[in-house]
């Protein structure tokens, strides 16, 4: 008989959102997407400008969001992942109630937050190194649901 294991009150969790790939041209997964049955929901560029992001539902209501960049700036953080890592699982995204609570928790869980942002009224994100969260960059963000 299997055991649920629990770790404790995670109030400003959500649910899961999204799993995000960084890739070199957002048409480089045509035929992955086709494949998987995916269908466009949303995508534009980041507030910044800096990024192109393209959100896709999968039977079974899961998402996957793609992102790229036309930017020729080595330093451009999709640009090192691609070049340290190549095409791939770039982070995770679970939804929050409360960006300010899912940082003090998680900082004092001992997490490593990074790229902190609450400046906007409609996305507010945060993101959990992977040096301390099991190798996988983590993203937490608050937004109202669709």
């Amino acid at each position: 008989m299997s055991q649920t294991r629990g770790y404790g009150d995670l109030p400003a969790i959500d649910r899961f959102d999204h799993v995000s790939m960084a890739v070199r041209d957002l048409t480089d997964t045509d035929g992955l997407l086709a494949l998987m049955g995916a269908s466009y929901v949303d995508g534009g560029f980041a507030a910044a400008g800096d990024f192109h992001w393209v959100q896709y539902e999968l039977p079974g209501g899961a998402r996957l969001e793609l992102i790229a960049t036309d930017s020729g700036d080595e330093s451009h953080f999709i640009n090192r992942f691609l070049r340290d890592r190549g095409p791939g699982l770039h982070h995770l995204t679970f939804r929050v109630d409360d960006i300010a609570a899912a940082r003090d928790d998680a900082l004092a869980r001992g997490f490593d937050v990074v790229g902190y942002d609450d400046a906007d009224s409609s996305w507010k994100e945060l993101f959990l190194h992977p040096r301390s969260s099991n190798g996988v960059l983590i993203q937490l963000a608050e937004f109202p649901e669709k």
